[in-house]
């Protein structure tokens, strides 16, 4: 069982079971974020293929024994739910107070609500990492992934997804509190700057390029983006209406997981996903 108090002496165990900072810290991501995806993970196939991504990658390599996946910036804990449900032992830190509850809501053990610069962890006192598309909500990602490195263990394993290609930018990156959207060789050589071995890279999301720049990147070029309701837009990206549609969509997802489960690289898709090891 994963004991707080050896990796940090600052955070505080609530009456309703998550750990808190007495700090703050800005972070970019919409006030109502946590909220928003929270409405649509459940039923989304774009949340549950990340998920079942991100699962697959580290049964592929996972961290040392049965130690213990810090999802940094874990919003409402749908991925941290997920791992635990595999079989991994996760703490989720996330400084919005909203997700951190929904998390808890979820069921999920460790919840931790703090930044990792709020959190005061202990030096090299965490296993093993998770940044699930966070590190694009990061304005110095090089800084940032640097001092994940000075908090992961020497010979710990990071696993990274972010956002690809900065040609398919768009309103909704805006949104969403994005700086970039990244290569799969780009957002290698930043963790290679910041002390990391990469494991593993590839795209994941083969068929989403498309209709992304289709129905997003062109509409915000050429200034028809929308303002929409940030829940009413999630549900309508997120669900997959009809059976043969949907058929198909599972034959595409799935041959992607065989590929990550192989540890086969793919070199084109709308994220990247990366294992990196701390130097």
């Amino acid at each position: 069982m994963l004991d707080i108090k050896t990796i940090s002496t600052k955070l505080k165990l609530g009456d309703d079971g998550i750990w808190y900072t007495s700090d703050n810290q800005h972070i970019s991501y919409p006030s109502d974020g946590n909220e928003s995806c929270f409405a649509v993970e459940d039923h989304s196939f774009w949340f549950r293929h990340r998920n079942n991504c991100i699962t697959s990658i580290i049964s592929a390599y996972p961290p040392e024994g049965t130690e213990t996946i810090f999802d940094i910036g874990g919003g409402n804990g749908f991925v941290s739910f997920g791992l635990e449900n595999a079989g991994f032992n996760v703490a989720m830190v996330e400084p919005g107070r909203t997700g951190a509850t929904n998390a808890k809501r979820r069921g999920l053990k460790n919840v931790i609500c703090a930044t990792t610069d709020t959190a005061k962890f202990n030096a090299h006192s965490l296993p093993a990492v998770g940044l699930f598309d966070v590190i694009e909500h990061i304005e110095d990602d090089l800084s940032f992934l640097q001092s994940i490195g000075s908090l992961i263990k020497k010979g710990g394993r990071l696993y990274v997804t972010v956002p690809s290609y900065m040609s398919l930018w768009s309103a909704d990156d805006v949104s969403a509190g994005h700086y970039r959207r990244y290569t799969v060789e780009g957002i290698s050589s930043v963790l290679k700057s910041a002390g990391f071995e990469i494991e593993f890279s590839s795209y994941f999301f083969r068929f989403l390029p498309v209709p992304i720049y289709l129905l997003r990147t062109l509409p915000y070029k050429a200034g028809l983006s929308k303002k929409e309701g940030q829940p009413k837009k999630a549900n309508r990206d997120h669900a997959v209406n009809g059976g043969f549609t949907n058929k198909i969509l599972n034959s595409l997802l799935q041959a992607e997981i065989k590929n990550i489960d192989n540890k086969r690289t793919m070199r084109f898709g709308g994220s990247c996903l990366i294992v990196a090891r701390n130097a």
